[in-house]
């Protein structure tokens, strides 16, 4: 379902505290960081022409967060920044003096990281990040997560070093123990989502996201005139529109992509103000299951998002396959279940008459996706798709891109 952005706060300037954490200085200060990592490597911007062709586009862009920082995921990116950025803090009230990012394996810094402790909730991407950052630095990691992430995700996540612990329910239940345990042992919450009260951490995490937009300005030619990005609690969706709309010279069209089984952002334009929703069937698109928006996050979207659009199971598995087996020609992308769900949102759209006149896709568009994950469970991969994500790699390294080269019943 596709819905056009009727809401009071559309087309109002963001606050300037919105604004600060998602411009070109707030992308600058996340490189500046991401030049201490030895991982860091910029991620591909990959051009599908011939599946614009057949939708009848000028052009399809898709920036593949599929290997960031070897955690596979847009997140690797959030949560370390804001672990690293609290430890600065930390460690700068604690020394009397201005700690630099060049300071951070510094001795005393290290010992100021080592007696602290971050915690999360996450569906699996989150948390791994906050991992990653509390073991680069030396601190420990408490991880929440909800009955529904898979083993071979909370693995993967144990294996950087982190304690996890399940908690019943859903994600916003997981969230919520998080806080809960934060508040009760002096642990540093490092969440992806906001609520009254709690606004600076989840800002942080989403400033660690316009790192990747930026490279993705590095890269343009031309600016796509449409960006379809996909949504949980709207991280992510704030700080590509946030720093797309502040940084391009022409705006382009915004929208909002979730999942029908889990899609609050859409619920909340519809009704007018932020609402959080009552869960239902777990989508497949397990990484876009929650409930509630972020309060920054909505700040942000409700003032730039053009339109909310709703994607169904079979759309988002369907995206997952167009990816995989791409029109012979274009790159073969390994998207995981959420990974995939902008592109549901365009294959959606561009079916429906009434949907594409009403966002202004023709041929002279040019549409940027976001693959914001890779394969995170391998068999969850294999069991939607008939192929597993290595049999895809290797097609990418040998160049082959015609569905006649991948095994499998995929078309299935």
């Amino acid at each position: 379902m596709l819905s056009i952005n009727q809401l009071p706060q559309y087309g109002l300037a963001l606050d300037a505290e919105d604004a600060v954490h998602v411009d070109l200085e707030a992308a600058r200060q996340v490189e500046q960081l991401l030049r201490h990592c030895p991982a860091y490597r910029t991620t591909p911007l990959h051009s599908l022409p011939r599946l614009a062709a057949e939708l009848g586009l000028r052009g399809i862009l898709v920036k593949d967060e599929s290997t960031r920082l070897g955690l596979g995921s847009f997140k690797a990116l959030g949560g370390a920044y804001a672990v690293i950025r609290t430890v600065i803090v930390e460690a700068s009230r604690a020394l009397k003096r201005q700690i630099e990012p060049k300071n951070l394996l510094d001795a005393p810094v290290r010992s100021i990281a080592a007696s602290l402790t971050f915690a999360c909730a996450t569906d699996g991407n989150h948390g791994k990040s906050v991992a990653a950052g509390a073991r680069m630095l030396g601190a420990r990691a408490v991880i929440f997560v909800h009955q529904g992430v898979s083993a071979e995700r909370v693995d993967a996540i144990k294996a950087l070093g982190a304690e996890v612990r399940r908690v019943v329910g859903t994600y916003d239940d997981s969230v919520a123990e998080a806080a809960r345990a934060c508040s009760a042992n002096g642990w540093a919450a490092i969440s992806d989502t906001s609520w009254p009260g709690y606004t600076t951490v989840p800002r942080w995490v989403a400033q660690g996201y316009t790192a990747m937009v930026r490279e993705v300005c590095n890269e343009l030619r031309d600016p796509p005139t449409h960006v379809f990005v996909q949504a949980g609690v709207g991280g992510l969706a704030a700080a590509v529109l946030g720093h797309l709309a502040l940084t391009l010279e022409r705006r382009p069209r915004f929208v909002i992509v979730e999942p029908e089984r889990a899609a609050c952002l859409h619920a909340s334009s519809l009704a007018g103000h932020r609402v959080a929703i009552a869960p239902a069937e777990p989508t497949v698109m397990s990484m876009l299951e929650c409930y509630e928006p972020s309060l920054v996050a909505w700040s942000v979207i409700a003032k730039l998002a053009d339109a909310f659009l709703t994607v169904s199971e079979s759309d988002g598995i369907r995206a997952m396959r167009q990816f995989a087996r791409p029109v012979q020609g274009d790159t073969p992308i390994v998207a995981g279940e959420s990974g995939g769900a902008g592109l549901a949102g365009l294959l959606s759209v561009v079916a429906n008459r009434v949907d594409r006149q009403a966002l202004g896709l023709d041929r002279e568009s040019v549409v940027l996706l976001f693959n914001t994950e890779g394969a995170t469970d391998d068999s969850v991969y294999r069991s939607l798709l008939g192929i597993g994500p290595d049999e895809v790699r290797s097609c990418i390294r040998a160049g082959i891109s015609s569905k006649k080269d991948h095994a499998g019943s995929v078309d299935q």
